[in-house]
C-alpha cells in the first residue's frame, strides 16, 4: 500500500503577507526559509520552526483577488514551549497577550492560545511530566 511520506507544509492565506510573517517572526521567533512569487501571482513567504521539518507556507493572492475572512475557531497550528509561562512572559514585553489560559489538560499538558493576525488563533503547548 502507497502512503505519504512526511509533511511538507502547510498553507495559511492572509490578506497582510508583511504583518502576518513579522508576528510569526517576532512573537514566535520563525525564521524565513524563503520567499517568492507563484505562477499565479501569489506572494509566498515560507516559516521553519527550530526544530521541526515542516514549514508554514503565508500566502497573499494578487491585488483584486477576494478578501480573506478567517472564520472563528476553524483552525489553529499549535506549537510545543519548553516553559509556558516563561514564553508567555516573554509573548507580553513583545506586545502579545495571550488570548485564552492557561490550562493545564486532563495529560498534565498545559496549553494556552495566542492570536495571530487575521483571525488565525496559534496554540502553545508544554508537555507534561
Amino acid at each position: 500500500m502507497m502512503t505519504v511520506k512526511k509533511l511538507l507544509h502547510t498553507r495559511m492565506r492572509v490578506n497582510d503577507l508583511e504583518r502576518t510573517v513579522s508576528f510569526y517572526v517576532q512573537a514566535l521567533g520563525l525564521k524565513v526559509a524563503r520567499r517568492h512569487a507563484s505562477p499565479r501571482g501569489a506572494q509566498l513567504v515560507f516559516l521553519r520552526t527550530p526544530d521541526s521539518d515542516e514549514e508554514i507556507e503565508i500566502c497573499q493572492l494578487p491585488p483584486g483577488a477576494p478578501s480573506v475572512q478567517v472564520q472563528p475557531d476553524l483552525m489553529h497550528i499549535a506549537f510545543a514551549v519548553d516553559d509556558l509561562e516563561a514564553f508567555a512572559a516573554e509573548l507580553e514585553k513583545k506586545g502579545y497577550a495571550l488570548s485564552d489560559g492557561p490550562a493545564r489538560t486532563s495529560a498534565g499538558s498545559i496549553i494556552a492560545f495566542v492570536d495571530a493576525p487575521e483571525g488565525y488563533e496559534v496554540e502553545l503547548i508544554q508537555h507534561g511530566p
